[in-house]
């Protein structure tokens, strides 16, 4: 029981505080809420003094500018074509106001937060730590605790937040809020490839190997699509990897697959590694990374002495997404950013709400201005979204949505059909571009009423492309075995535009930079894939047809054509 006389110098206090100038409580309006995903289940309320990190992502001065530039300059035909922004010039669009700044500082200041920390490549984010009941308050949530149903993933999320009126037009979002990913997860390994013994000299059936059939490698690669192996010779046409979940590429099992399978070039060639959020790159067998050694061994192994950076994405950030936000924060603070940049991991769409997928599709497309081409998975799990698993309506991924980067499906076989995991469909939160305006639209007339009801019809659609994902051959801690994937194909893919970039280098031009516009141009560049589909949801999916289709976009890659289309 509270005392008469406390009670007293308590009114006293709250007086004389008002009369300092404390401000009044503004008027708060809900800036995002969902409903809690199937996949997730309420395991708490956390105590309150639990600390949480938050970051505050601020509006840039000049969003839509931005993107008009990013058009221009990825357009064949436009006059800005090819004209690349640098950092200065991205920064003037991207960056916030002074006025946005100082807003949400001062109301930050206002509540008593005064530790702030501006981050992101363009001091666009304000980082911060409060207890719990602190953010409660400060922005009318609730956080609770949040465990992955019949998974390991934990996260400390709110299914709504709101945020001062005045100070709406100066925020995009606070991360970490209502976003729910599940963990990543990396392609399984095959160990003991039959009848492979790291080499490449088999017959030869149909324009490849007949071993390619059951085993593919990098000549595989160079007999389907021309890949040619003359070594790259541009040293800042930079081919990035990303990589997540203390995945690992090693220079050991490198140096086994160039010497076993590409024996024309030094088995000591590797790449150079760059770190954020306490990323590492350990080389004891035991720390091999599947993924990461099939992405790296697939990008030195296929792009012929074009440099390869990994950049390895430590576990010091609170999620999946965080690391998304850093990677892009660091490409697109870099004077010299990669001229590709190729990503084997990503979400369902529905586990990101709208405002932290246009905040990262954003941020792909800030550094398509700089001219990197941004290369993603679709993912495995055909109409079902990332990985297989059971829907009524067809589950989008995400990045692969978004309309400002390359999406890639996969392939299998010689005479090369659709792998049945490639993920595709239509994003239920990006409109169509309008470089997939006539081939999507021929696909959908020609699909009829098929899945009708299950997709979103004016979405933008992926994959763009694809390539072999299937039986790919790689080495992962001294053993030889091989995966499937799309994550087999982003690499692949990525290799082949690195190859194009260092001719285009060489020759005293710019780099592709964002791809899509060049590549829907230049249908006939492709080998088109007219079979095949990608079951899901209890359904058959969609299948492959002349064209344009959602299982393995505009088809694979014609080394010679798109050479060619490229003007190198």
């Amino acid at each position: 029981m509270v005392r008469l006389s406390s009670y007293a110098a308590l009114l006293s206090g709250l007086a004389s505080s008002m009369a300092a100038g404390i401000p009044s409580r503004r008027a708060m309006v809900v800036h995002e809420q969902r409903n809690l995903p199937a996949h997730f289940a309420n395991s708490g309320t956390p105590s309150p003094d639990t600390p949480i990190n938050l970051k505050i992502a601020l509006t840039a001065s000049d969003m839509a500018g931005l993107e008009e530039r990013f058009w221009d300059v990825s357009t064949p035909g436009n006059a800005l074509y090819g004209q690349h922004l640098s950092f200065e010039e991205t920064k003037v669009f991207a960056g916030p106001t002074p006025d946005t700044v100082s807003a949400v500082t001062a109301w930050l200041n206002e509540n008593g937060i005064n530790n702030i920390t501006t981050t992101g490549a363009f001091d666009d984010w304000l980082a911060f730590t409060i207890p719990i009941s602190t953010a409660n308050s400060l922005f009318d949530a609730d956080y609770q605790t949040f465990t992955e149903v019949g998974g390991s993933t934990q996260l400390t999320r709110t299914l709504a937040y709101s945020l001062p009126a005045d100070l709406q037009q100066h925020i995009n979002l606070i991360h970490p809020s209502t976003d729910f990913v599940r963990k990543f997860q990396s392609p399984k390994f095959r160990a003991s490839v039959p009848g492979s013994s790291l080499n490449n000299n088999t017959a030869r059936a149909l324009g490849a190997p007949t071993s390619c059939n059951s085993v593919v490698t990098p000549t595989c690669l160079q007999d389907l699509y021309g890949i040619p192996t003359t070594p790259a010779t541009q040293t800042s046409n930079i081919l990035g990897v990303s990589g997540f979940i203390d995945q690992w590429p090693q220079t050991a099992d490198l140096k086994t697959f160039l010497g076993g399978l590409r024996p024309d070039i030094a088995s000591t060639t590797t790449f150079t590694l760059q770190t954020l959020d306490g990323g590492s790159d350990p080389q004891a067998a035991r720390d091999a990374g599947i993924e990461a050694n099939l992405d790296i061994q697939y990008t030195v192994g296929v792009a012929t002495k074009v440099p390869v950076t990994f950049i390895s994405v430590g576990e010091n950030n609170q999620d999946g997404i965080d690391g998304f936000l850093d990677i892009m924060n660091n490409i697109n603070a870099q004077t010299a950013p990669p001229h590709v940049l190729t990503t084997s991991y990503g979400f369902d769409e529905p586990d990101l709400t709208s405002a932290m997928a246009n905040q990262l599709c954003n941020a792909y497309m800030t550094s398509g201005t700089r001219g990197v081409s941004i290369l993603f998975a679709s993912g495995d799990g055909g109409v079902s979204g990332s990985q297989s698993q059971s829907c009524s309506t067809f589950i989008p991924t995400f990045p692969s949505g978004c309309p400002f980067l390359t999406s890639v499906g996969a392939t299998q076989d010689v005479t090369e059909t659709a792998a049945s995991f490639s993920s595709g469909g239509f994003s239920a939160i990006f409109a169509r571009p309008s470089y997939q305006t006539t081939p999507v639209a021929t696909y959908l007339t020609a699909l009829g009423n098929t899945n009708a009801g299950k997709f979103s019809t004016t979405g933008r659609a992926f994959p763009d492309v694809s390539a072999q994902g299937v039986d790919v051959e790689i080495v992962d801690g001294g053993e030889t075995g091989t995966v499937d994937g799309t994550s087999c194909a982003s690499p692949i893919f990525a290799s082949v535009i690195a190859l194009i970039n260092d001719r285009l280098v060489a020759a005293g031009k710019s780099p592709l930079g964002f791809l899509n516009p060049f590549l829907y141009a230049n249908p006939s560049a492709f080998f088109d894939i007219t079979t095949g589909d990608n079951p899901g949801c209890n359904t058959n999916g969609f299948p492959a047809r002349a064209g344009w289709d959602p299982v393995t976009g505009l088809g694979t890659p014609n080394f010679a054509s798109l050479l060619a289309a490229a003007g190198a």
